[in-house]
């Protein structure tokens, strides 16, 4: 892998790491509904100077099932779920059960695509699983139960999201998957989010926040992550699971001053053990 393609993975890591601070900023005034809402649309016109080029409009039909498939289960569902955990965990709480997705897809792999699962994977498992109850017992003040609920099942959502590709869409256009499935996901949601407006206008923080959410970490994010798994693969490029937590931590702690008490420092050991034995490549 060449250092610039470290550079790249490394900085995405660091801006995917964020996206849980900036939620956590901006949930509040805008509620989840609306703040995922706006995000999922203005990443989706971020893609779209891409997506009206040629020869990626002649693909939009083809995929169109499975863009539909991706805006929930991807994009509108878990974003929802997150925006939610946020009102009642700590953004390095939202990074660390994000992680559980390493080796929650392990799981609905094995179930679904009849993988097999080698003893170092089973063991990894476990150590999350210990990991999860660790982070989620009532002794940990960083989150309520609810918000943990609403993550777990928010990196549900990613996991089944990253077999269903895997399964049914190994050769599609990921450009046109994901680009589209943004703006969708938005669109669907635009009914909901008219019902769940503020009742004052979000703060300046909160506007940069989403703007960031939105035009980075989702838009420009998600366009760098195709670009690193055209390049090096989704193999490689599947080790910013290991880093995403790390620079959640790392955020919460300098720009929100949130503690990171042994109950957090130890359900990560677990869970970071846990991605690293779930994701050993079997011989």
């Amino acid at each position: 892998m060449e250092f610039k393609d470290w550079i790249l993975l490394i900085a995405l890591a660091a801006i995917w790491g964020s996206a849980f601070m900036f939620i956590k900023i901006s949930a509040v005034d805008f509620g989840p509904i609306l703040l995922v809402t706006l995000r999922l649309l203005i990443a989706g016109l971020v893609f779209m100077p891409l997506l009206l080029r040629r020869k990626y409009r002649l693909l939009f039909k083809s995929h169109l099932p499975g863009i539909f498939i991706i805006a929930i289960i991807s994009n509108a569902l878990p974003f929802t779920l997150f925006a939610f955990a946020s009102l009642g965990a700590t953004s390095n709480m939202l990074g660390i059960l994000n992680g559980t997705t390493a080796f929650i897809t392990t799981v609905i792999a094995y179930f679904w695509l009849n993988e097999s699962i080698s003893t170092k994977q089973v063991i990894g498992l476990g150590l999350g699983f210990i990991g999860i109850l660790i982070l989620v017992n009532p002794a940990n003040g960083s989150t309520t139960i609810l918000a943990s609920i609403c993550a777990l099942i928010g990196s549900i959502c990613y996991a089944f999201n990253a077999t269903y590709l895997q399964k049914y869409h190994s050769n599609s256009n990921k450009k046109v998957l994901i680009g589209w499935s943004m703006l969708f996901g938005g669109l669907m949601m635009m009914p909901i989010a008219a019902f769940n407006l503020p009742n004052a206008l979000p703060s300046i923080n909160s506007f940069l926040a989403l703007l960031w959410l939105a035009v980075v970490s989702t838009g420009i994010g998600y366009l760098v992550f195709v670009r690193l798994i055209d390049k090096i693969g989704a193999v490689k490029t599947a080790t910013l699971t290991y880093l995403l937590p790390v620079f959640s931590i790392i955020w919460g702690a300098i720009f929100l001053e949130e503690q990171i008490t042994l109950i957090i420092f130890g359900g990560f050991i677990f869970v970071m053990m846990g991605m690293y034995f779930a994701n050993t490549v079997k011989k």
